[in-house]
């Protein structure tokens, strides 16, 4: 199927697009604030740049967007155009978070991922309790890893 818009306009779309500040992790960098945790934004120095770093408790969190970052969830669909672009495409955001992930442990951080289903649509789960659960996951220093999924909460390491 060939794209509806015209080039110009198709990257004037992408451009758009956040990064950083994204809705998820704003909900997440607010929560943390308020409950008084300290921390440094999108630290370039490590491997894909957290979107939040806590030094003091040497942990990073990863407020992951289920499409960018291929999520296997009711929130992701397929893009009907392009097909082969967007396999690569995400494929290759898969494999270089695989690596992030796995340089960022090698260092010895702890890596909490925090799933966008788990913060909207028909599988979220109660803010609290993710922000809870997050808190403490951050100051407990046991578990070497988190992840917060909207069909699942689990953890490993």
């Amino acid at each position: 199927m060939a794209d509806v818009l015209t080039p110009e306009q198709r990257r004037l779309n992408m451009s758009r697009i956040k990064g950083t500040d994204t809705k998820p992790e704003m909900l997440v960098r607010k929560a943390l604030h308020a409950l008084g945790f300290r921390y440094r934004l999108h630290d370039r120095t490590l491997p894909g740049r957290p979107d939040l770093v806590l030094p003091r408790y040497r942990c990073v969190i990863l407020v992951h967007g289920c499409f960018w970052h291929r999520h296997h969830c009711h929130l992701v669909k397929k893009p009907a155009t392009r097909a082969a672009f967007w396999e690569e495409k995400l494929a290759g955001n898969e494999e270089r978070d695989r690596q992030a992930i796995s340089a960022l442990r090698t260092d010895g951080w702890r890596v909490a991922i925090i799933w966008e289903c788990a913060l909207r649509g028909t599988t979220k789960q109660p803010f609290g309790r993710i922000i809870e659960r997050l808190a403490r996951y951050i100051t407990n220093g046991k578990k070497a890893m988190l992840e917060v999924t909207g069909d699942e909460e689990f953890s490993s390491g």
